[in-house]
């Protein structure tokens, strides 16, 4: 703006108030004293000179030129675009793992986005790579990157990976395996971030979205022989009721303690409601639960109330019961946790014996391809979401305040 105040300018980020966030920062710049000894020709509107200036669209005084601030799916009505700017498309890494959300960008960016450019214009995209048909990957894929003589239309790409890949370059002339900020980011802690979770760090630090093959739980799960002496135990159940007939309930018992939770008995079938009601009832009643959580999408709700009545009929009073529904899309919330569930679960010893169709969902489950059933990693994947909550929280109490324990 400051060598070209003819300049005309987008900014798109998530959402309008990230994108609003951009403007304040651009407006403050400008008004600095420093910018104007530097760009005297660049000043902003101050309302009684009639030039827009707002927390999405400012004008530069005397000239053609200013800059629009947009969240994705806003409209970029007006004047061509000169130069093209999107930061942060995608809030993280669920948004950019839904196909919904992924489809809705290149929607926007194909029917609003595109259409204001110019022959001349030019676009700058950054933003974490999250999944490989994200809007960078498709344009790539479309489009290819940078080459002088075969490709000067192309896409130029820069990226600094956390732990350099590849022979040194013009902008990154470190050797491989080197540190990007080692006074800041060591290798060894990248090292351990990378072995916690592959996949998260490929995209998150080395900007490598790669196919997410193989098993989702490859690092396998922790066990135990006997309970641990803490501080915090608190006996749950989560319990993912059924979608459909062919699908499996699955509820667990664990304990909750500081480090993470220990499974203490599993019921994974596909019987009905008839069976499943009561033998729930029995379990939550023999490992003495103390809480009660059940996933409410579809039948949750009755079965909730069916099991809280069989579990009076046997006299017990101590279990407190709470239904909820879940709405976010399923892969994308055990793909985000996979981590987590490895961390934070841990099974008896034997657990592959005592509960084989189980075991077998929760190891055998794929990164990516055709899963037949997921109802196994999904109750995992909320037990530590619940986990997490509560800690976040800071009263493992707040999601049962409304029930009389």
């Amino acid at each position: 703006m400051g060598i070209n105040p003819d300049c005309r300018l987008a900014i798109i980020s998530y959402s309008a108030s990230k994108a609003r966030k951009f403007n304040r920062e651009i407006q403050r710049i400008i008004e600095e004293p420093v910018y104007s000894e530097i760009f005297p020709n660049t000043k902003l509107g101050r309302g009684a000179d009639l030039y827009v200036r707002n927390a999405d669209e400012c004008e530069i005084v005397g000239h053609r030129g200013g800059f629009k601030t947009v969240g994705v799916g806003g409209p970029l009505t007006g004047e061509p675009v000169d130069i093209l700017i999107m930061d942060d498309i995608y809030k993280d890494a669920k948004s950019a793992w839904s196909e919904t959300v992924r489809s809705g960008i290149d929607d926007w960016y194909d029917s609003v986005a595109e259409t204001r450019l110019h022959n001349e214009s030019r676009q700058l995209l950054v933003f974490t790579r999250w999944h490989e048909d994200d809007l960078a990957g498709r344009l790539l894929r479309e489009q290819g990157e940078y080459d002088a003589i075969s490709n000067p239309n192309g896409w130029v790409v820069v990226k600094y990976e956390a732990i350099k890949q590849g022979v040194p370059t013009e902008y990154d002339p470190r050797e491989e395996g080197e540190a990007l900020w080692p006074e800041k980011h060591s290798l060894e802690q990248l090292e351990a971030i990378r072995k916690r979770n592959g996949y998260v760090f490929e995209s998150l630090y080395q900007q490598n979205p790669r196919p997410q093959e193989g098993l989702m739980y490859e690092r396998g799960f922790r066990t135990y022989g006997i309970l641990p002496t803490t501080d915090k135990r608190i006996r749950k159940n989560y319990t993912d009721t059924a979608d459909e007939g062919s699908d499996y309930l699955c509820s667990i018992d664990y304990v909750e303690t500081e480090i993470g939770c220990f499974v203490l008995d599993v019921l994974f079938t596909t019987k009905p409601m008839e069976y499943t009601e009561q033998a729930t009832a029995e379990m939550v009643t023999r490992d003495a639960i103390e809480y009660c959580l059940v996933e409410s999408n579809n039948g949750g709700r009755g079965f909730c109330r069916n099991v809280e009545k069989n579990v009076r009929t046997m006299g017990n009073k101590r279990t407190s019961f709470k239904w909820f529904h879940q709405g976010e899309n399923k892969n994308v919330r055990i793909f985000s946790h996979s981590a987590e569930v490895q961390n934070l679960i841990f099974f008896p010893e034997g657990w592959e014996h005592r509960w084989p169709e189980f075991y077998n969902q929760v190891r055998n489950y794929l990164k990516a391809g055709k899963n037949a059933h997921d109802d196994a990693p999904d109750a995992l994947t909320g037990i530590v979401e619940n986990y997490r909550t509560e800690k976040a929280d800071d009263n493992v109490y707040d999601i049962y305040a409304d029930v009389d324990i």
